[in-house]
This record gives C-alpha cells, sequence and structure tokens, in this order.
C-alpha cells in the first residue's frame, strides 16, 4: 500500500472525525428545545434526533457538498490542505463545545480551507465566489431564522386563544417533536454535505476521483452514507453543554415557544439546503430560540448571547488562522514536519481526550431542568438566567 493511500485513509478518518464532532456540537439546534421543556427525556432526545439526521441521506442530494468542495480552487486542493482545514475545524469546535459556545461547524470548515488554501496558493487558491456566498448566510440565515419565529409565536399565540391549550399542553409537545425531527432532518441534510464536500475535494486532489460533466467533484456513494453515519453518531454522544447553553441559558422556553423557535430554524435550513447554500443550523436554531423568546415575553439572556454573536464573528477568521498554521508546519522540511505535526496532534488529541472523558451529560442536564410543575405554573425566570446578566 503507498505512502499516498494511507495518508488519503487517515485523512478521510479525520474527516469523519470532523463530522462527528458537527454532530454532537450542532445536537442542541434540535433537540435543545424538546430537552428544556421535558418533550423527551435527555438521553432519548439524542437519539431521536440522531435517527432524522441519517434518514436525511435517502433524500438529499449533493449541491452543499459541492459548494464546500469547491472552496478551494482542485488545483490546490492537496492533502496538506485538506488536513488543515480539518484540524483547524475540529479544534475550533472542542474549545467552544467546552465552553458551551453555540458557534458554526460549517464557518469552523469554511474557515479552515480559506486560511489552508491561503496558505498553499494565497488568493488563488480560493473560490471567493463560494465564501461570499458562505459570509451572507451568515448574515441573512440569523435574521430569516429570527423572524419567522419571532412571527410564529404570534400564530402559536392565536391558535391557543382558539383551543385554550396553556403553554406547555399536549399538543404543543406533539408539535414540538414534528418541527424537532424537521430540524433534525435538516442539520443531517445541510451540515453530513460539508464532510461529504471535503471528503470528495480530498479524493480528487489525491486523484482518486474526477469532476463530472457540470465541473463538480463527484461524491463516492461510500463517503455519502459514512458522512451521515459519522453526524449521527456525534449527535447520540450529546454535546451536553451547548444543549445546556441553546436550552436552558438564552431564554425560558415552553413547549408553545419552542414550536415557533423549531418553525424558524427549519424554514432557514431548509431554504439554504435547497439552494445548494452551506448555512450554520446553529445561527439558526439559535437566532430561532432568541426570535421564540423576545416573541413571547420571556426575553433573552443579553450577556449569553453577546458572547455568542462574538463567537459567531470570529469563528472564521480564528480557524483560518489555526489552518493557516497547520499547513505551514507541514511544508517544513521532512523530519521537522513529522515532529512538529505529530507533537501538535499529541497535544490536541490529550485534551480532547481529557475535555470528553470529564463533560457533563443527560443526568446533569436533566438535573438542572426546572419541574415540569414549575413550567405549567409559569415561573417567569429560569434559574440560569439569574446572575448572567440582565433579561431583556
Amino acid at each position: 500500500m503507498d505512502l499516498l493511500l494511507v495518508t488519503v485513509i487517515a485523512l478521510v478518518a479525520l474527516a469523519l472525525l470532523f463530522d462527528f464532532t458537527n454532530g454532537f456540537h450542532d445536537a442542541a439546534n434540535s433537540v435543545a428545545t424538546v430537552v428544556a421543556t421535558r418533550t423527551l427525556p435527555a438521553k432519548w432526545a439524542v437519539v431521536f434526533s440522531a435517527f432524522f439526521n441519517f434518514v436525511a441521506y435517502f433524500w438529499v442530494g449533493t449541491a452543499v457538498a459541492n459548494t464546500v468542495g469547491k472552496v478551494v480552487s482542485p488545483d490546490f486542493s492537496s492533502v496538506a490542505v485538506i488536513f488543515g482545514a480539518l484540524v483547524g475545524a475540529i479544534t475550533w469546535n472542542y474549545v467552544t463545545w467546552w465552553v458551551g459556545m453555540p458557534s458554526s461547524s460549517s464557518h469552523a470548515l469554511i474557515g479552515g480551507l480559506v486560511g489552508a488554501g491561503l496558505a498553499a496558493g494565497w488568493l488563488d487558491a480560493i473560490d471567493w465566489e463560494k465564501v461570499r456566498g458562505t459570509a451572507l448566510a451568515i448574515v441573512i440565515s440569523p435574521f430569516v431564522a429570527f423572524t419567522i419565529a419571532f412571527l410564529a409565536m404570534f400564530l402559536v399565540a392565536g391558535l391557543q386563544k382558539i383551543t385554550k391549550w396553556h403553554d406547555n399542553a399536549k399538543p404543543f409537545k406533539g408539535l414540538q417533536l414534528v418541527s424537532a425531527a424537521a430540524v433534525s432532518f435538516g442539520h443531517g441534510a445541510n451540515d453530513a454535505q460539508k464532510t461529504m464536500g471535503v471528503i470528495a475535494a480530498l479524493l480528487f486532489g489525491a486523484g482518486y476521483t474526477q469532476l463530472d460533466g457540470d465541473g463538480n467533484v463527484v461524491v463516492p456513494e461510500w463517503a455519502a452514507l459514512s458522512a451521515y453515519t459519522a453526524i449521527a453518531l456525534g449527535t447520540m454522544w450529546g454535546g451536553w453543554k451547548i444543549i445546556e447553553t441553546m436550552g436552558l441559558r438564552i431564554t425560558q422556553l415552553h413547549a408553545s415557544s419552542g414550536v415557533a423557535a423549531n418553525i424558524g430554524a427549519t424554514t432557514a435550513i431548509f431554504g439554504a439546503t435547497s439552494m445548494g447554500i452551506p448555512i450554520s443550523t446553529t445561527h439558526a436554531a439559535a437566532s430561532s430560540v432568541m426570535g421564540a423568546g423576545v416573541s413571547s415575553g420571556r426575553g433573552i439572556n443579553v450577556k449569553v448571547v453577546s458572547e455568542m454573536v462574538l463567537a459567531w464573528l470570529v469563528t472564521i477568521p480564528a480557524t483560518a488562522a489555526i489552518a493557516f498554521g497547520v499547513y505551514e508546519l507541514t511544508q517544513l522540511p521532512t523530519a521537522a514536519a513529522w515532529v512538529a505535526v505529530g507533537s501538535l496532534l499529541f497535544v490536541i488529541g490529550g485534551w480532547v481526550a481529557y475535555a470528553m472523558t470529564h463533560s457533563i451529560g443527560s443526568k446533569e442536564i436533566e438535573e438542572e431542568l426546572l419541574p415540569e410543575e414549575a413550567l405549567d405554573a409559569h415561573i417567569p425566570v429560569h434559574p440560569h438566567l439569574t446572575g448572567e446578566g440582565p433579561v431583556e
């Protein structure tokens, strides 16, 4: 077996590790609302979400994958570029998960590709039209999701007037499950394709696949199936720290406002996926929670939201800088490159192992939830929203 093939196999595994981190990092996008409102037990909510992550494989094409796969020009899409991009994105995902900050796995990957591409070929290496579309989505998708969730809350309120359902009535919990399933499906449909795009770009750069008649990199079926499997497994693992932030610290959710939030997220995610845009499902979901919180009169935690928006703004430059540096390490003389890259991976791997064995789990989240009777009694402020800055 030649060295190139071994390297490609290792990088495919690294891409699937990124996909796994995407799953647990973004699990909160679809399960935070159903966990916070006790619609599903926490440990089963992630299994529910993972199932719908995976079944998207059977219905969704590869438009998003082709967008991601062409961020770096095929002429510069080398093994070293893909390696740098993946290390940058994975590192950022673990850091933001560890501090419980809902940031974008999608933009982490785009930033990694841009940084490594710039290191390899400077401005000529990047398809700036693809990057501009992603950057535009950073602004548009939160606005769309927030607005739709805000307006959906009025529809929910109108339904409550007609039916006399209270905020945590069983019909709302049923609607939450349906809308959460849609968010999970959309998450799998959009985000798994990003890993497919990276794997396809890697295979093309190594000469193991080709362009089709439309100039798109062919995505092998095994790559698609592997990507959907990895993101579903990551979702099942949980990423509970971000679920805590999304479900308990942005605003206080009820089943009724959870439905509105999921409607906003679903609309933004499905709209972007249909246009082949690698949207941030995190931006869409978090903005929807904010929109529902404001419209329902529960308000938002300004401190947490400010920190979250700051993380959104720095994700692409931060991952680009990491990926740029990692690529440069691979360009050192052979012995020095092996030592430098090996040492870096040893440090990152050791910290990741520590973090994953010292993180909170579903049991800790359920202990923090308000009891069902407290939700029904309309207690105005969740304990997580006190002492964290003003709720306005």
